[in-house]
């Protein structure tokens, strides 16, 4: 909570550094590896025809954000073979990043408060599965602390995709 306060407030300080977001996402992938066999969960992550996803951004708190994304979609998958892909797109002076799922889906009433925090879409299931609401939360003021955008989409039965830009490097 203490987090949080600091994100909202604006005390929260980041420390900038240049990285590669793939490399990172890769790192992220193998810590969930294990929870996602038990779900039985594959991460895909795809950067199709970029030579390279070096991003201007604070790698510990953008760590963070990708935990929190891509745990979210291994946790709230209904299916037998939950698939969950993470993609970069070239955007000019951005890179935007995709988390997507299969899973369940988020309903549309539900989807403008999913970033709230201690919101949760399902009361009962998200207590038995740890979940304190708050994650999302801390995952939108990350985003906006580096002067960024996050939203959502999601359909009933299909799943869910988190979008979220970071700035690009600038070459030295």
């Amino acid at each position: 909570l203490e987090e949080i306060s600091k994100l909202e407030s604006g005390e929260l300080k980041l420390n900038s550094t240049h990285f590669d977001l793939c490399e990172l996402t890769k790192d992220v992938s193998d810590f969930l590896e294990m929870k996602a066999q038990q779900n039985n969960a594959t991460i895909n992550i795809s950067k199709k025809n970029l030579k390279s996803v070096m991003v201007s951004a604070d790698k510990k708190r953008i760590r963070q954000v990708l935990i929190n994304l891509i745990e979210n979609a291994i946790n709230y998958s209904d299916k037998d073979k939950n698939k969950i892909v993470v993609r970069f797109f070239d955007l000019d002076e951005n890179f935007l990043v995709e988390v997507k799922d299969n899973g369940s889906g988020i309903s549309e009433e539900n989807l403008p408060r999913v970033f709230e925090r201690f919101y949760r879409i399902d009361k009962g299931r998200s207590r038995e599965m740890g979940g304190t609401g708050i994650g999302l939360a801390i995952v939108k003021h990350i985003i906006e602390a580096h002067e960024q955008t996050i939203s959502v989409r999601s359909k009933v039965g299909q799943g869910t995709t988190f979008s979220f830009t970071l700035k690009k490097a600038r070459h030295m």
